[in-house]
């Protein structure tokens, strides 16, 4: 059985965990006073831009393999390949503006 490695760092006082919980709390309530000010608007807005970010590849990958098809047939369906590489091209891309926006969120000061 083994014993467990002491560790280098002392315990925090309990005024430091106090400070540290006060900052904390601190600010996790400037970061919801923050989103409250947020309307439902600009949520719609991001709704809206992660939906045709999704679409749009998706439909010109299907537009694309659909023509591919009809001009060179054979053993691969182009339609179905370009479908697939349209909704991942559009994930990444709805991934992005989500992370964009949160990034956006978290990186604001408190006042």
């Amino acid at each position: 059985m083994a014993e467990p490695r002491p560790t280098s760092e002392a315990p925090a006082a309990p005024e430091q965990r106090l400070g540290d919980e006060v900052a904390r709390r601190v600010l996790r309530r400037h970061r919801a006073e923050r989103e409250a000010h947020r309307s439902i608007w600009s949520s719609l807005g991001l709704f809206g831009i992660v939906g045709w970010s999704v679409s749009v590849p998706t439909l010109a990958g299907l537009a694309a393999g659909v023509w591919l098809d009809a001009r060179f047939a054979g053993r691969i369906s182009w339609t179905l390949t370009l479908l697939a590489v349209g909704v991942a091209a559009g994930c990444l891309n709805a991934w992005y503006w989500i992370r964009q926006e949160s990034r956006g969120s978290d990186d604001a000061a408190p006042p």
